[in-house]
């Protein structure tokens, strides 16, 4: 006679559920993406953030660090500063290896005025000259600084090429991820009014901020990608038109990066011989006549805003260019060039003259650089990028609360039905198209997934597809 055991029989854990097609799987395999998207973007968003709000802070950060050279102290009585010719002077005598290329007037009577050189090996830098006495204060090189460097990093990473292309993929991938998590704040707002305290809460909400400024500043900056704005740039100039502004006069280019009145909307067509480049005729007039000084006055009855940047001729026959301030008002960029014999004007270029294009990414420049509608944007980008930076470091601080030992990443389950579901499929081709870095990238991890992921158990285990 069998004897029966008392004891419960223990049952099997029963197996993860697989991810439905339904809305449940959608979610689920939406926040899988929204997870392993992250992981690349979170670096670059982090570094772009960091470094953005560097720069956005730099008139105000640098004076501080280099007070000695940012600051001129005013004699007392004295009611008039020295002319610009004997500040360019000054800078030349201490500085004689250096090649002088621009000028820019003070932006307050406290502070000194900035003359961009070049010297022999090539890098640039900042001469600091107080005006009201033509004293050279000291120079520095602007790549050098705390936002040389953040300008840099926020660029390429310092790396050139490479480091041009990553950043351009994060972007990429950013964009991305940003509309993956509007559908899961979307659908998990119900979940969420029942934990309105928790990480997951704070960053669904801080995500929701973050994601409308950041996909303004990722589309923004997308014209000066290597490559994607490279193709666009390409594309335009085959139908007649620029994303830049071709100035045919600004023939010496300011070159600095402390500089708050330069369009960065400015080209340079002549470089590639497009573009006649207008000179100074010095036809019945012996030598220079006019000087740096004559150019800031004829370009102020031009209506040019001040403080002005003047450059310098870059040839013989070259022009005064100057800039007027346009730093909070895009629309107001305009450049008049003067002729270095007679002191009249050459020509007149500004953003009346943009190609439509052109004024639409000089606009986006502006807000990208938190200047087109002063305070306004200026605060609203720099909220910006302190809500990326929350959302990137809550993100993480999440998937690190709630994974699993011995799980690998522990990531989300689901597969995105992207045979069954048309829409899906036409979305991600448009936004491969668009973004092509993105749909290359797309492409490899579809593939890794299907070859490797989903049929070797260890790498499927890692990465949480089984």
């Amino acid at each position: 006679m069998t004897q029966l055991d008392p004891r419960p029989q223990a049952r099997p854990a029963p197996p993860r559920p697989r991810a439905r097609s339904g809305s449940g799987g959608w979610f689920r395999a939406v926040w899988r993406w929204h997870f392993f998207a992250s992981i690349v973007v979170v670096p670059v968003l982090l570094v772009l953030a960091t470094t953005g709000l560097i720069y956005l802070f730099r008139f105000q950060l640098e004076p501080l660090l280099h007070p000695d050279l940012f600051r001129a102290d005013r004699p007392a009585g004295m009611d008039f500063a020295q002319p610009y010719s004997a500040q360019l002077e000054a800078a030349e005598r201490a500085y004689p290896d250096a090649t002088i290329l621009a000028v820019a007037e003070p932006r307050t009577a406290e502070r000194s005025t900035v003359i961009t050189a070049e010297m022999p090996d090539g890098s640039p830098r900042e001469i600091f000259v107080n005006p009201w006495g033509a004293e050279v204060l000291g120079s520095l090189n602007p790549d050098t600084t705390v936002s040389g460097y953040a300008v840099r990093l926020h660029a390429d990473l310092m790396s050139g090429a490479w480091g041009d292309r990553l950043m351009e993929l994060g972007a990429c991938w950013a964009l991305v991820t940003a509309l993956l998590g509007y559908y899961l704040f979307w659908r998990g707002r119900r979940a969420r009014s029942r934990t309105p305290k928790s990480l997951r809460s704070w960053h669904a909400r801080i995500g929701a901020v973050a994601g409308v400024g950041l996909v303004t500043l990722l589309v923004s900056g997308l014209p000066w990608t290597g490559f994607w704005g490279a193709q666009v740039q390409e594309l335009a100039t085959r139908q007649g038109t620029s994303m830049w502004s071709l100035d045919a006069g600004a023939q010496s280019s300011p070159g600095s990066t402390l500089d708050e009145s330069l369009p960065h909307s400015h080209a340079v067509p002549w470089a590639a011989g497009k573009t006649e480049v207008p000179r100074s005729d010095g036809e019945g007039g012996e030598g220079s006549v006019a000087n740096v000084d004559t150019a800031i006055e004829v370009a102020a009855r031009e209506g040019l805003r001040r403080p002005m940047t003047i450059a310098l001729p870059a040839s013989e026959d070259g022009v005064f260019s100057v800039i007027g301030y346009a730093f909070d008002a895009p629309s107001d960029e305009r450049t008049v060039h003067v002729n270095r014999f007679s002191g009249e004007v050459v020509s007149t270029y500004g953003y009346d003259d943009y190609p439509l294009l052109a004024q639409v990414v000089a606009q986006g420049i502006g807000l990208h650089e938190g200047r087109s509608l002063g305070l306004v944007t200026f605060w609203a980008s720099a909220l910006m990028c302190a809500v990326v930076i929350a959302s990137c470091v809550t993100g993480p601080l999440m998937w690190w609360r709630r994974r699993r030992r011995g799980a690998g990443l522990d990531a989300p389950r689901g597969r995105m039905p992207v045979a069954g579901s048309p829409w899906l499929l036409a979305g991600l081709v448009v936004l491969g198209v668009l973004l092509p870095f993105f749909g290359v990238t797309l492409l490899a991890v579809l593939v890794f997934d299907q070859l490797l992921v989903r049929r070797v158990p260890a790498m499927g285990r890692w990465f949480g597809a089984r």
